[in-house]
């Protein structure tokens, strides 16, 4: 693979055919190790997918390989804790940032670009983003393979679930957290030393 940084960008309603094609190749190489093929397949009809509210809110990113999208994820205002479209939710609602924390949403690594600091990279500006709208707190549900990523990320595990599918199969998962850092108070704002 290339050496060359690649750009981390907003993702665009442009970028959904190239998601409906990392999803399911980073799902199907990056879980077999956790999921039964039965549990991966059910997940990729149910669970897993493309989030257009989350492209629409301008809260997802991209990171563009060579031939094809390299990673996406994203953080939500909404209430949804997991799910691409097929699994939304008409009443989804907003969260209020001063009591409730922010979603960290719909991670994907394309497998020839995992372990490479592409979802760290992604996490980072999902906490920015999410402090920068005045939250104090992120939690997500992640799937066994990114339990890994988002401790290193500094969060905790709070519990684990199997996550519903409409043909019973069920995906385990762990509800995860972490407070936010304060945002660095730029230096013509700080006080003057006394």
């Amino acid at each position: 693979m290339e050496d060359t940084p690649l750009a981390l960008l907003l993702a665009t309603l442009d970028d959904l055919p190239a998601l409906r094609e990392l999803i399911p190749l980073s799902v199907r190489a990056l879980s077999r190790e956790h999921y039964s093929e039965a549990q991966i397949e059910s997940a990729l009809r149910h669970i897993f997918g493309p989030d257009t509210g989350l492209i629409e809110d301008g809260t997802y990113f991209v990171i563009e390989g060579r031939a094809a999208l390299a990673a996406a994820g994203g953080w939500s205002r909404r209430d949804t804790l997991y799910g691409g479209d097929q699994a939304r939710r008409a009443d989804e609602r907003l969260l209020d940032p001063v009591t409730e924390p922010a979603r960290i949403r719909a991670f994907y690594v394309h497998p020839d670009w995992a372990r490479r600091g592409l979802g760290r990279r992604i996490v980072e500006a999902c906490l920015a983003g999410a402090a920068a709208a005045g939250f104090h707190r992120v939690e997500l549900a992640a799937t066994l393979p990114g339990v890994a990523l988002y401790r290193a990320c500094g969060f905790e595990s709070h519990e684990a679930f199997v996550a519903p599918t409409l043909d019973g199969v069920g995906l385990p998962v762990v509800r995860m957290a972490r407070d936010l850092d304060p945002l660095p108070v730029p230096p013509a704002l700080r006080p003057a030393p006394r």
